[in-house]
């Protein structure tokens, strides 16, 4: 019995080292397919890239020309509601 011990356990590291190189192969294998994968995805993030720049372009000058219409309205209500206040502190004065 004490001879036959080894030789099973020789065996079974034969085995177990097959059985290990059989998913270190399988394990680059995915990797190689994980690599591809990543890559595909990598080019297809940077061609939206391109889209989302235009995009973020286009907003800001959307962006730019509202600011520019809002300023240019606020300001003309501004004077002619201001125009008006001043003509009520002018008429309190005339009649003090």
């Amino acid at each position: 019995m004490a001879e036959v011990l080894p030789i099973i356990i020789y065996l079974l590291l034969i085995v177990l080292l097959v059985v290990l190189i059989i998913l270190g192969i399988k394990l680059i294998i995915t990797t190689n397919k994980v690599d591809d994968l990543v890559d595909d995805v990598n080019k297809k993030v940077r061609s939206l890239d391109r889209l989302f720049e235009i995009v973020d372009f286009t907003t800001d000058r959307i962006s730019m020309a509202t600011d520019i219409v809002v300023n240019f309205v606020s300001s003309k209500l501004k004077g002619l509601f201001g125009k008006k206040k001043n003509k009520k502190f002018k008429k309190e004065e005339y009649d003090e």
